[in-house]
C-alpha cells in the first residue's frame, strides 16, 4: 500500500481506538432475544432463541463502492467488541421496514460517505447467522460513485471514510486490517465480477 494511504488509514485507526469500556445495566433498546418452542414434521420438539435487531428483521445492505476513477471507498469505525476495537470495512447498514434492499444500499452509501452510485449490481445475498436470526444481507457493487454531499451520520455513528485502489483494499485483507466476512466477501466477489467483465483491478 502507498505510504501516504497507510499513514492516513493508521491515523483513522488511532483516532477511533477504544480507550475504555464500561458495562452498563439498562433495558436494551436495539437487541432483544425471543424464545420459541419448535415442533418438526417428525414430531421432535425443541427450544430455540431468536436474536431480534431493531424494529425489522435486522437485514442489511452491504456496499462495495467503486469511484469514477476506479478506487474503492472503505469506512473506518469503532468496533469495540473486536480485538483491535476498530473496523476497516465496506459501508453497510440495516434495511429499514419495507425498504427495498437496493434503496437501502443507496441510502447507506450516501449517509456513510456522501457518495452516490451511478449503478448498483447485486453480487450475492446470505443469512447473517441462520442459527439465531432471520436477518439477511444483500451485497451490492456500487459503480461510478461520485461525491455529492457530506456524510449524514446518525447521532451514534462515528465513521471516517477512506479511498484506496482495489489492489490496496485486497492487501488490507491479507494484512488483517479488513477482517469481517461482509467486507471480505464483497471485495472477493467484486474482484471476480470485475475480472469476468475484464475491468482493471
Amino acid at each position: 500500500m502507498r505510504k501516504e494511504k497507510l499513514e492516513e488509514l493508521n491515523q483513522y485507526k488511532k483516532e477511533l481506538q477504544l480507550i475504555e469500556k464500561k458495562q452498563v445495566h439498562s433495558n436494551p433498546s436495539f437487541l432483544k432475544i425471543e424464545q420459541y418452542t419448535c415442533t418438526l414434521a417428525n414430531e421432535q420438539v425443541f427450544n430455540r432463541e431468536l436474536l431480534v435487531k431493531g424494529y425489522g428483521t435486522g437485514s442489511a445492505a452491504v456496499i462495495l463502492p467503486i469511484t469514477e476513477s476506479g478506487n474503492v471507498l472503505l469506512v473506518v469505525q469503532p468496533r469495540v467488541f473486536t480485538a483491535s476495537t476498530v473496523g476497516v470495512e465496506v459501508p453497510a447498514g440495516y434495511i429499514e421496514n419495507q425498504e427495498d434492499p437496493k434503496e437501502a444500499a443507496k441510502r447507506e452509501l450516501l449517509e456513510e460517505t456522501g457518495y452516490l452510485a451511478a449503478n448498483l449490481t447485486l453480487l450475492t445475498s446470505y443469512y447473517q447467522d441462520q442459527g439465531i436470526s432471520c436477518a439477511y444481507n444483500y451485497v451490492f457493487l456500487a459503480e461510478g460513485c461520485q461525491k455529492i454531499c457530506e456524510q449524514k451520520l446518525d447521532e451514534t455513528e462515528i465513521i471516517k471514510y477512506f479511498e484506496c485502489t482495489y489492489e490496496e483494499a485486497l492487501e488490507l485483507i491479507k494484512s488483517g486490517d479488513i477482517n469481517d466476512v461482509n467486507s471480505i466477501m464483497a471485495l472477493e466477489m467484486g474482484k471476480q465480477y470485475r475480472k469476468e467483465r475484464k475491468y482493471e483491478i
